[in-house]
């Protein structure tokens, strides 16, 4: 009886010492100056690049000129929205417009310049924005990677912090847009830093999946290891098109009846990115033709003389200076995602009524691909599957084309799957 007697005066003892002495073996104590615990670790998300293709971002202008092409244009001007603006492109601003925009060709130097008294610039640099509706009015002639965006939002991201874009001036091929590249590899290292060394998503549309492939080509394997976390490409023109064939033919109206192909040309055919984006002869046989009048074929072995016919060998001339892409044709060596729209009538060849190619309108032979650009160009990537250490996955959507893939709800669905893998 005495030893149970004493046992509980102890455990009385030790039970009000602790609620009044930091005993040793206390749970817990809390000095009311203890600094709070440490909030949880963020969440690593991947931040996302987007790189658009051609037309796919906005191009400012300030005009200071000594001549117009018209009484109606501006000479001078402060910096104001070259591309996109709609309403320049209706006769007759478009005249106004065209001088503006186009390059002219120095073939000493091998680049483009603008018109004498034109300065431009890309506004926007990592800005989602700019990329995600290209006309400033916000006007749904100039929606591009919103969908993309509004449904990295839904899954916790945010612009500028993990949503970032990439404009360049698209007019100009890779040889013209080396800054760009440096630039690039800035803003990827930049958006793994401020965002918990998360490795990055490239989201790329068109012509920005091959120029976002050039890059990668040029990257270490230690540096895409560390840092890139994979590309998602939509319609990438991964080895041309025939499309550019018909823009130095005929021009392109923009899938717009309120514009002209022939007017358009003026200025489309004087862009570098054009002349890259020509078929890649490494995908086209030399001996498929191109173009054909009564008398000849052009073949892809002829392509010279298909400008010198054409009248316009500065186009030849650009091609020149670009054809080293299109011949390298290396894999990523990243995780790859190939996602293009199939089944939709795309040109495949032209066809002229006279031999004089230079002053006739062609016909458009058509073959399979997604409205602009061809299916061998869009299954390109299938290439890699085998010569790549990375994975590569495709997707193909049927009757799917080259711009409504950007909000193709199974496009979409594909991107929150892929985007919700850590």
């Amino acid at each position: 009886m005495r030893l149970q007697t004493g046992l509980l005066v102890i455990f009385l003892c030790v039970n009000f010492s602790q609620a009044f002495w930091p005993w040793p073996f206390t749970k817990t104590h809390k000095h009311k100056h203890d600094p709070p615990p440490p909030p949880p670790p963020e969440p690593k998300i991947s931040p996302v690049i987007f790189v658009p293709g051609d037309g796919g971002c906005q191009i400012d202008a300030r005009l200071n000129k000594n001549d117009t092409p018209h009484y109606i244009c501006e000479k001078t001007h402060d910096w104001y929205t070259l591309w996109l603006d709609i309403e320049e492109l209706v006769i007759p601003m478009v005249y106004c417009w065209i001088d503006n925009v186009k390059l002219y060709y120095d073939k000493a130097t091998r680049t483009t310049h603008n018109t004498p008294g034109v300065e431009t610039r890309v506004p926007g640099w990592g800005n989602p924005e700019v990329v995600e509706n290209i006309a400033p009015s916000k006007s749904s002639a100039g929606v591009y990677f919103s969908a993309i965006a509004n449904l990295l939002i839904e899954l916790g991201y945010e612009r500028k912090k993990n949503i970032l874009g990439a404009p360049y001036d698209f007019r100009k091929a890779p040889n013209e847009n080396k800054q760009f590249f440096i630039d690039l590899k800035e803003l990827v290292e930049d958006a793994y830093e401020r965002n918990n060394q998360s490795a990055v998503t490239f989201i790329t549309h068109s012509m920005g999946s091959p120029m976002t492939l050039i890059f990668l080509q040029e990257q270490s394997a230690d540096w895409k290891s560390k840092y890139i976390r994979r590309q998602i490409s939509l319609a990438g023109a991964w080895a041309g098109s025939m499309k550019a064939v018909k823009v130095f033919a005929m021009g392109d109206d923009l899938d717009s009846i309120a514009l002209i192909a022939s007017i358009l040309k003026q200025e489309q055919i004087t862009h570098p990115s054009s002349a890259w984006l020509l078929p890649s002869p490494l995908f086209w046989k030399p001996s498929e033709v191109l173009a054909s009048t009564p008398s000849r074929n052009y073949t892809m072995s002829q392509m010279k003389e298909f400008f010198q016919d054409l009248d316009y060998m500065t186009g030849w001339e650009m091609r020149k200076d670009t054809l080293r892409y299109s011949e390298n044709f290396s894999p990523p060596e990243v995780e790859l995602h190939c996602l293009y729209g199939d089944g939709i009538p795309t040109v495949e060849s032209l066809q002229y009524k006279k031999d004089d190619i230079a002053n006739t309108t062609p016909n458009l032979v058509m073959g399979i691909g997604d409205g602009t650009v061809n299916q061998r160009s869009l299954r390109a990537c299938q290439h890699w599957s085998g010569y790549s250490s990375s994975e590569i996955n495709t997707l193909a959507l049927q009757g799917v084309d080259h711009m409504k893939i950007l909000t193709n709800s199974d496009a979409l669905r594909y991107i929150r799957t892929v985007m919700k893998q850590p």
